[in-house]
């Protein structure tokens, strides 16, 4: 299916049988990440903070966007506990902050003691301080594939965020390989991710 197809061009019931399929993807991917013990989650997590550290050293002396883990996503705070203590010059861990729902992100530094109040959806974000641009991207999955696309959440505000940001940051998925998929039918919104890390390891993907 190709992924100049919008829902201006296509069909009704071809469009709507799109939306079902990645409706299905998010829901299983979900549902098979809170299936796993915690155990499991903690040791996935692990391993994705150690690849990371490993292959992209260059995140030590960035401004690093990344999320909140919720509902058992990789939770990427100890990578960025360990970069923080680095003291390395440049290194900033970001966390979003939803401005308006048809928005991009905003980004604001955090530490182990920021101050943090729930957003609209209930994820933890920092209080306050000033808006920071991200030089990287951490972006969490709940379906990928090989070609480099990814399914969130349905809200739309990461592609937002990276259609926006000038120059683009690098933008890495994060995320188990439960959540592998043969494809996720791009459609024109979707944005490219440059690599993705899975407990599997390092996947880069070629520009289009």
């Amino acid at each position: 299916m190709s992924r100049d197809l919008t829902p201006e061009t296509m069909p009704e019931k071809s469009f709507e049988r799109l939306a079902n399929y990645r409706l299905n993807l998010r829901r299983q991917g979900i549902e098979r990440r809170l299936a796993l013990p915690g155990d499991e989650c903690n040791l996935l997590s692990a391993t994705i903070c150690d690849l990371l550290h490993s292959n992209f050293p260059q995140l030590a002396e960035m401004r690093v966007g990344f999320c909140w883990p919720v509902k058992n996503e990789p939770d990427l705070r100890p990578l960025m506990i360990d970069w923080i203590n680095s003291g390395k010059t440049g290194f900033s861990a970001l966390l979003p902050v939803v401005v308006a729902a048809n928005a991009a992100l905003a980004f604001r530094a955090w530490t182990p003691g920021s101050r943090l109040i729930a957003d609209r959806y209930g994820i933890p974000t920092p209080a306050e301080g000033e808006f920071l641009r991200p030089q990287a991207l951490l972006l969490p999955v709940n379906a990928f594939d090989a070609a480099g696309y990814r399914i969130g959440y349905g809200g739309g505000f990461f592609d937002r965020t990276l259609a926006a940001l000038k120059p683009a940051p690098l933008s890495i998925g994060v995320g188990f390989e439960l959540a592998r998929v043969d494809s996720i039918h791009p459609e024109a919104h979707d944005v490219r991710l440059d690599a993705m890390v899975s407990e599997a390891g390092v996947f880069w993907h070629s520009p289009v």
